[in-house]
């Protein structure tokens, strides 16, 4: 059964994901002689860890790993007896949590408090996430639990029980749940027709559900219930879901659901409130109302995805009461109760008319509002509709025009008169007609005869609201409830700390933290966006549907705050009283994907919402030049709404569209490219462009020209405010229709009949505009549009098109001068270099492969590869041609990179495709070519760095010796202080590596420590450390893309639900890779600039180029650990070994496999031979061995050797800080530090350095303590490792490292699993062989053996009764063990029937065991069952468990306390036991702390503790101890043994003479019950048996006695 439960929630978008739980251990869990074991769940799967007995602190460290199809939740559980604690958990931050501790509770008892706490790691990987290394903190940090819980920010360690009350009043406007057969049939039976729903409530919350009382056949249900969650506050869950269901005997179906967010109805600040929620009113929204048997938007009901219309609405509140639990009044219950509350008061009016209308009630005063629109145009309305006549409807909650539920509204017709002859509502428009547009669209000709809609309705009056939601600044009035009160301060005290801080950052804006300045804006708005959304509702929001033939197709919904109308300017609602644009889509899960994203229709629309006496300018805002037209006749005409306008004004234009090109298109075909067109749509207007064929960035250069566009409206309002232009991108097909592309929006500039074309406005210049596709972004498009207006004299007045004289294209006109580009010569040169990775293409291979290079029209043909298999490298290198191209940078046109695959008889096939969108970082500016530096400058400034070089080591080398006297050994007053002796034989290259990790902080106090204070010459070797690179070496040197760029090359179909960056990172659509490079410059070049440069004119701008000849390397692979391995077993675990391939060979160590690990450590290196660049991809997997079956990939790295060979930074072999020529730190490298610089120097043209005679000695004087003798080759590698700082020629090269790789497995694209530590070098095969390899073989761990002596206890709790005595005893025995080694628990003698808990033993443990000291851990190798194959190693932190317990021979034996010794770090023991207390384990930071590695034997009294009834610690004895360490070296020369045992045995402990067993000695029992608890007891009574005996000899003997004195006998 659980006694610890973990709930783990997070929302993630994306279908699959990956969840690792790690439980490293639990600490404090409340209990005695348990067996712990968790369980992570998720969904139906479950996963175990192993089960660690006798322990109330398991250590776990293990991994539960899940590969999650959808967003579900985790339980972790900790099991035990029949308890089970638990919490819940929140949101991720980051997708991962690092080392927490979670606090458990027990959900059956509120009044507890916390039983336990649990560490674990906890990871949310999708595709694409990176898991970020997290700074390992040391374990005094890790150990400080209150400071590193498991909470989000500003919650409390310690939250408070309180009870949240969920009132439940009532609902009204719910749908019909039954058809009108089954209601007639219904009727016949029943004799009446009664509503067939019955409505209930039902409310989840932080997993636990409650539910109302069923209301039997209603469709305005009153319930006037109150549903009472008990949780812990603040919770940790944020959402609370009410549902209104319809109870069925089959099964309950969702009427509709909302969700209340806690963080919108409480705050937290100072001056913050709890949640608190109406009485209001919650409106609901999901399927259409009709009802079907078969509901297809049944999940819009259940509260997924955005509602198609009006479900019904509830009133309800939320309270919240936090628990004193100490009061004997509250119950610990945590179950959901449900219970009776009062009727809020409500006063109805007696006239209803069919639809109920009160005055007021509790949650607000009712009032008529009014709803008004005018559809000035529809458009775009999709061709797969039909020709059948389309109308619009407008409803504004249950209010439907023409509706089934009509008879319970307002009568059965859609246009209704009230008393006072108005009309009530007309609120569909009339049936037209559609007439074409083109090939895709329909439109409505409604030309000057716009028609009309308006709704009359009932509702609270919660305007104030809306106001807030529109604007924050004017907030000047409270509403009803409590949360209106508490969220207009909260409203008004944010917007004056964000005006604060708004004015702070404006004075503080610099250019280096603008980022920083717009990230803090950014956050400003998400504030004000959270603020502005009112968690209680007022007017429902208003849905338009179009339909066709009596059937719903498509909708929009308008929230009502924007079209609220208010006196106060600044409070109207956005769009109310304005003509807007809105497109409508298909209704549930029919508007995702491509079929989705088809505009279903594009109208203008006009809409009015505000109280009906307001509506006196309700009409204001539309386009002016229109008479009404009313429906009803008679007196009440003026005040009737008009059911259509006529236009009697209108305006002609000339809509010119210049399409210059595009950019970064979506791939639609199969070959990776798209035939691409554009058509526009404008009014009922549209054109397309000319089809450009297999390209992603055509450049049409096309002018289209809409000829008499008619808009009606006054000229001025048209002039500030024009349509929109839509422009939809398609991809034209040979076979069937084209295919959606994405889509843009744009607004032209208007130019009145009586203006001037001319600046600043016209002519219009061309920009960018973002294309979508669905939610993603699908390319750019860069045009200029603009509207002319066409005055009394026709066209004759319109400004000229005036195109280029040299364009002849027939029909097609170019975008005119002007408005096109200002043109210039430029020349791009092209390096080819080679084709790699290159995969088949219709199941052929490809072999004879070339590149085609485009850009504004021009282009060029590399080499043809005869032989790709032989040499993928281009023969010849430098070609190029020159191009038109736009001044301004922002406008240049994409360079197209193609690869054909030139085959038998003439055939080209399209192999793949590449479009460099920016050409801005391979534009060469003269001013980057010029140096104005001459050689000897540059020889002048070497030796000054050089100099440099030597003041930044003297400085180093200054402040190491100034610590060096932190590693002497104090000893105590008047002893001498004694430097700690250390070997050079003690460092290898493991010394260096954990060193310089950043993630093991502990480690670096005890090597650095070793090698930073050791003889001088040590410290001169290491005191340069290797870099540790916590990702790829790429991503540091930016990809090794100097003068050698790799350009991927993508073919086949982008993928629908995925952007453009997404498509870019699509592995399935990558086929190869083009290596090379792009210069591109204006002409003609500067004659000044080939003078100094010296060019080689066939080489370009690609000077000093290598050849591209294959050329043989040795490789050598180092690999030095793995993290974080993904399970590949069952059990959690894997057995994970190394594979390497390069070309042809392949390398797998699968005898060398780790053993059941998760984060092995290898210590390996491999020599590969390989021939760039056939074998330029160096591939490193990591496998998971099995003993039956293939072995399954776990995770592999790929690694370009050819770019980091060909690097200015110098890939090849890591720069040592150090030269070294033997020992760990050898220098690796074939070539020295001075021929490296001297090949540099050369390559960047310019004269070796030359090293005087006082260079050496400045040298040798600096460093004359450190090395025996000094070098140029010193002095040459002071200047490489700041090589970065030269001028010109200067790079960083690249250090000694160790690098951190991801490892990715295919099936599982994009997730991370695990990452692998290594480094490469390569060393060409015609220069000098290199030195062996470097032995990083892991560390064995060392040999300990621990001596615990106990010697003594004391104040140790009695436990026991004595049956004849009743006195207090206990019989004492001490055990302990080290962890991890639970079966090698020992024991000492029971110390019988001490009645002080004092206990004697003089008792030794022994504990051999295998540590790592630079990983401060055991180790340990076992097998984990019987059926195990081999041996698992495990490394557990070194920890000792001393227990003290009570024996029983007849029962299990009693727990009495425990204290667990950390051997790296524990506080002293106390001299005496009286100083020994609990604050050794409470305050145990503020204690003097020792380690046993370095005290080696230490002796003091220890507490032991245990928790009390209230969950405290408590002290339950003491014990003396002593613990001594040595090596297994030294436990062999002085070998000891156990308990009392020889060599070395202990003397037996002095213990009273009460030390016994009594029913071993009986007689012994016997004469101590009597002589020492009884002995006077006995005496006394001895005397008291005498003196009866005397007085019964008187008594009996005095008869007689005296009848013979009587008689004188």
């Amino acid at each position: 059964q659980p006694i610890t439960t973990y709930h783990i929630c997070k929302c993630v978008s994306l279908p699959t994901f990956q969840v690792s739980v790690t439980v490293i251990e639990a600490r404090q869990l409340v209990g005695l002689n348990m067996d712990p074991v968790v369980c992570v769940e998720i969904g139906d799967e479950k996963k175990y860890t192993s089960m660690k007995e006798s322990t109330n602190c398991p250590y776990y460290n293990e991994v539960c790993s899940f590969l999650i199809k959808d967003c579900n939740i985790v339980l972790l559980q900790f099991l035990k007896d029949s308890k089970f604690f638990h919490v819940f958990f929140f949101t991720f931050t980051e997708h991962q949590f690092f080392h927490k501790w979670a606090t458990l509770c027990d959900p059956d008892d509120i009044t507890a408090g916390c039983k336990g706490y649990v560490k674990c790691d906890i990871a949310v990987v999708a595709k694409g996430d990176t898991i970020k290394t997290p700074h390992k903190a040391n374990e005094t940090d890790e150990d400080d639990i209150e400071g590193n819980l498991l909470l989000p920010e500003d919650v409390p360690a310690e939250r408070q029980w309180a009870r949240f009350y969920v009132k439940i009043y009532r609902a009204e406007g719910l749908p019909k749940m039954n058809t009108s057969i089954m209601a007639n049939v219904k009727k016949a039976f029943i004799g009446e027709n009664k509503d067939l729903v019955d409505p209930y409530v039902q409310v989840q919350f932080a997993g636990q559900k409650g539910k109302t009382s069923i209301q039997k056949s209603s469709y305005e249900p009153i319930w006037n219930e109150q549903i009472v969650f008990t949780e812990q506050f603040p919770p940790l869950c944020r959402r609370m879901k009410v549902q209104i269901r319809d109870s069925d005997k089959v099964n309950d179906v969702a009427i509709g659901t909302h969700f209340i967010d806690l963080q919108k109805i409480a705050n937290d600040g100072d001056k913050g409130f709890l949640p608190t929620l109406g009485p209001a009113w919650a409106n609901m929204y999901g399927s259409t109302r009709s009802y079907t048997l078969m509901d297809e938007y049944q999940d819009l009901n259940e509260g997924l995805g955005e509602g198609v219309s009006f479900r019904a609405r509830l009133l309800i509140s939320l309270s919240v009461e936090i628990l004193d639990t100490s009061s004997p009044e509250v119950m610990s219950s945590t179950e959901v109760q449900v219970e009776g509350i009062p009727n809020i008061s409500d006063v109805s009016n007696p006239k209803t008319g069919g639809f109920d209308r009160p005055i007021t009630n509790a949650t607000g005063k009712i009032e008529e509002f009014f709803l008004f629109g005018c559809f000035l145009e529809a458009t775009m309305i999709d061709r797969k509709i039909g020709d059948k006549p389309i109308n619009f409807e407008v409803t504004i909650g249950k209010i439907y025009g023409n509706d089934e539920e009509s008879e319970l509204i307002h009568g059965s017709s859609d246009e209704e008169v009230d008393d006072g002859g108005d009309m009530t509502s007309v609120s569909t428009t009339p049936p037209m007609k559609p007439v074409i547009t083109d090939r895709n669209y329909f439109h409505l000709p409604y030309f000057e005869r716009k028609p009309c809609i308006y709704i009359k309705s009932w509702w609270q009056d919660q305007r104030r609201r809306l106001y807030n939601a529109n604007i924050m600044d004017r907030i000047n009035q409270a509403g009803k409830t409590k949360l209106d009160r508490e969220r207009l301060k909260l409203c008004m005290q944010e917007l004056e700390n964000i005006g604060q801080q708004a004015k702070n950052m404006r004075s503080q804006v610099k250019k280096s933290n603008v980022k920083d300045k717009i990230k803090l804006a950014q956050n400003f708005l998400h504030k004000l966006r959270f603020l502005s959304d009112e968690p209680q509702h007022s007017v429902p929001d208003i849905y338009i549907w179009m339909i066709s033939n009596n059937k719903r197709i498509a909708y929009a919904r308008v929230p009502s705050k924007d079209i609220l109308f208010s006196s106060v300017d600044e409070e109207t609602g956005k769009d109310c009283g304005k003509v807007q644009t809105i497109f409508f889509k298909l209704p549930g899960k029919k508007s995702f994907g491509p079929a989705g994203w088809t505009v279903q229709a594009k109208t203008e629309l006009y809409l009015w919402l505000g109280l009906n006496r307001q509506r006196k300018d309700y009409l204001s805002g539309l386009p002016n030049g229109f008479e009404e037209n009313k429906a009803v006749k008679g007196p009440g005409i003026h005040s009737s709404p008009p059911i259509s306008l006529m236009y009697t004004m209108k305006q002609i234009f000339q809509l010119r569209v210049h399409m210059y090109q595009a950019r970064s298109l979506f791939a639609a075909d199969s070959t990776g490219l798209s035939d691409p067109f554009a058509r526009v749509f404008f009014s009922t207007h549209s054109q397309v462009t000319e089809v450009l064929n297999e390209t992603l960035c055509p450049t049409w250069d096309q002018l289209l020209v809409f000829d008499n566009v008619e808009l009606y409206g006054e000229a001025g309002e048209l002039r500030d405010d024009p349509p929109i232009i839509v422009i939809e991108i398609y991809d034209q097909d040979t076979v069937g229709k084209a295919d959606f592309m994405g889509r843009t929006f744009a607004k032209p500039i208007t130019k009145m009949s009586d203006e001037h074309y001319g600046p600043p406005r016209f002519p219009p210049q061309l920009e960018y505009y973002q294309i979508y596709r669905g939610n993603g972004t699908a390319g750019e498009m860069l045009a200029a549009f603009e509207l002319l207006q066409i005055g009394p004299a026709g066209k004759a007045d319109l400004p000229p098109i005036d195109g280029p004289s040299d364009f002849d294209r027939g029909p097609i006109l170019p975008v005119p001068i002007g408005i096109r580009p200002v043109l210039s010569k430029y020349r791009i040169e092209v390096l080819f270099w080679g084709l790699r990775d290159l995969k088949r293409v219709n199941l052929a291979q490809v072999d004879r492969p070339r590149v085609d290079i485009e850009c504004a029209g021009k282009g060029v043909q590399s080499a043809l590869i005869q032989n790709y298999k032989k040499n993928p490298n281009f023969s010849t290198l430098v070609k190029w041609f020159e191009v038109d191209l736009p001044e301004n940078e922002l406008l240049h046109p994409p360079l197209n990179i193609r690869v054909v695959d030139c085959r038998a008889f003439g055939r080209y096939t399209l192999v793949g495709s590449n479009a460099v969108t920016s050409l801005r970082k391979h534009l060469m500016l003269w001013l980057r070519l010029i140096w104005y530096v001459d050689r000897c400058q540059i020889c002048l400034f070497l030796i000054m760095f050089i100099a440099l070089a030597f003041i930044n080591s003297l400085v180093l080398h200054v402040k190491m010796n100034s610590k060096g006297g932190k590693g002497k050994k104090k000893r105590k007053k008047g002893e001498e202080v004694e430097e700690e002796e250390l070997d050079e034989s003690m460092l290898d290259w493991w010394s260096k590596y954990f060193a310089s990790i950043e993630t093991l902080k502990d480690v670096r106090d005890v090597e650095i420590v070793k090698l930073f204070y050791m003889y001088q010459k040590i410290m001169w070797q290491i005191m340069f450390l290797p870099q540790m690179y916590n990702r790829e070496l790429e991503y540091e040197f930016d990809t090794f893309e100097g003068w050698l760029h790799t350009f991927n090359l993508y073919r086949g179909k982008c993928s629908d639900d995925a952007d453009v960056e997404q498509n870019a990172a699509d592995e399935d659509r990558l086929i190869g890779k083009f290596k090379g490079s792009l210069c591109i410059y204006k002409v003609p070049a500067s004659d000044d600039v080939s003078r100094e440069m010296g060019f080689d004119s066939n080489m370009g701008m690609f000077q000093n180029i290598p050849h591209n000849d294959p050329i043989n390397v040795l490789v050598r692979v180092y690999v030095v650990r793995a993290t974080e391995l993904h399970p590949a077993d069952i059990n959690g675990k894997a057995d994970p070994y190394i594979a390497i391939k390069l070309g042809k060979t392949e390398i797998k160590d699968k005898e060398n496999y780790i053993s059941k690990q998760l984060n092995p450590v290898f210590g390996k290196s491999f020599d590969i031979e390989a021939t760039l660049p056939m074998d330029s991809t160096l591939t490193v997997s990591i496998y998971d061995w099995d003993l039956v079956g293939t072995d399954d990939l776990i995770g592999e790295t790929k690694i370009d050797l050819e770019n980091r060979f060909y690097s200015k930074h110098r890939a090849t072999c890591g720069l040592s800080t150090s030269y070294s020529i033997h020992g760990y730190n050898v220098w690796r490298d074939p070539m020295k530090p001075t021929q490296i610089l001297a090949k540099l120097c050369k390559d960047g043209k310019i004269d070796p350095p030359h090293t005087s005679k006082q260079m050496h000695v400045f040298f040798c004087f600096f460093f004359r303590t450190g090395l025996k003798k000094q070098t140029d080759e010193h002095l040459a590698l002071a200047v490489l490792n700041r090589w970065d700082d030269m001028p010109r020629i200067g790079c960083k090269l690249v250090p000694e490292h160790v690098e951190t790789r991801s490892l990715l497995n295919p099936d599982k694209p994009g997730m991370e699993q695990g990452r692998i530590e290594l480094w490469v070098d390569m060393f060409p095969k015609d220069m000098p062989a290199p030195g062996p390899a470097i032995d990083i073989s892991p560390r064995k761990p060392k040999k300990f053996e621990l001596r615990v002596i106990v010697w003594n206890t004391d104040e140790v709790v009695l436990e026991d009764d004595d049956i004849f005595t009743g006195e207090k005893s206990s019989d004492i025995f001490v055990r302990g063990w080290l962890k991890g080694q639970q079966e090698d628990k020992q024991d000492t003698d029971v110390h019988y029937h001490s009645l002080t808990g004092e206990g004697n033993f003089n008792w030794r443990f022994i504990y051999p065991f295998d540590y790592l000291q630079a990983e401060e851990k055991i180790v340990i190798s076992k097998k984990e069952s019987m059926f195990s194959w081999d041996e698992t190693e495990y490394k557990i932190p070194a920890r000792l468990n001393l227990q003290v317990w009570d024996a029983d021979h007849f029962s299990a034996d009693d727990f009495l306390g425990a204290i667990e010794l950390d051997l790296n770090r524990f506080p002293r023991g106390a001299k005496t036991a009286k100083q020994c207390s609990i604050d050794m384990v409470i305050n145990e930071q503020d204690m003097p702390m020792v380690n046993i590695f370095k005290q080696k034997r230490i002796k003091g009294w220890w507490p032991f503790v245990a928790r009390d009834e209230n969950d405290e610690l408590e002290i339950t004895g003491k014990v003396e101890a002593e613990l001594q360490l040595l090596t297994g070296e030294e436990a062999e020369k002085s070998p000891v043994g156990e308990g009392r045992n020889e060599p070395d045995p202990l003397e037996k402990p002095n213990r009273p003479d009460t030390t016994f067993l009594w029913f071993l000695s009986p007689l012994k029992a016997i004469r101590h019950l009597i002589c020492n608890q009884y002995k006077w007891l006995v005496i006394k009574i001895v005397l008291a048996l005498m003196l009866l005996a005397i007085i019964a000899l008187f008594l009996y003997s005095m008869p007689g006695y005296m009848a013979k004195k009587l008689l004188g006998v």
